[in-house]
């Protein structure tokens, strides 16, 4: 395993992956087992963040304090990638979000891209990629492309997902280099329709209730 890949390995996350497994598991509960797990993602793949320390005053006395020193942005993939987002925000409310439209053509199984509002300077100091699942890996790295086009380095990005395939991640690692993935579960095998097996289903679908009857 790459130094540069982190997987979760606690107990309440796998519960959580349990119950997102589920068919029988409503969207609403789909989207709270999302929310928890990319709580935790958020937490564990933030902890080397620069803080600063200041002088406060409580009602009983001073001390000193400490926040964080860099600025964040979220990356979050369209549309499965919103429902990372919240929890994120959560943890860091004053983060900038640039969303970025990429599906996957359904017959070649190749990343399209469809929405990129970009600024011309980015203003942050390090930046979030949300992409819940990483089947293939092609839509992952479109939207590093994206990234490193619009001159972020690769050092600078961390991409968060909820489940990732073997396949996916051997992908994504091999076209970018050093990049820094954290997940909170790793599925052995791909379908031949490229879809993670035993996998969550369609994560968009199963978030905002569109699954086809």
């Amino acid at each position: 395993m790459s130094n540069n890949l982190h997987v979760l390995a606690h107990p309440v996350v796998k519960a959580r992956l349990s119950k997102l497994r589920e068919t029988s598991t409503s969207s609403k509960e789909f989207r709270e087992g999302i929310h928890e797990i990319s709580l935790l993602l958020g937490f564990e793949a933030t902890r080397d963040l620069e803080e600063e320390t200041y002088s406060g005053q409580t009602p009983i006395g001073p001390f000193t304090g400490s926040a964080i020193k860099p600025k964040l942005a979220l990356a979050p993939v369209l549309r499965a990638g919103l429902g990372m987002t919240d929890a994120l925000l959560t943890l860091f409310p004053a983060a900038s979000v640039y969303h970025l439209g990429i599906y996957r053509e359904k017959v070649s199984l190749q990343p399209v891209e469809y929405y990129s509002k970009l600024p011309p300077n980015p203003q942050f100091d390090q930046l979030l990629l949300l992409d819940p699942l990483i089947a293939t890996g092609g839509t992952a790295v479109a939207a590093l492309n994206m990234l490193l086009e619009w001159g972020i380095p690769v050092t600078r990005i961390k991409l968060l997902c909820v489940l990732a395939s073997q396949a996916g991640l051997a992908h994504v690692q091999q076209e970018c280099p050093g990049i820094e993935i954290w997940a909170a579960g790793v599925d052995p095998d791909l379908t031949k329709d490229g879809l993670i097996s035993p996998g969550l289903g369609d994560t968009g679908d199963r978030l905002y209730n569109t699954l086809k009857p």
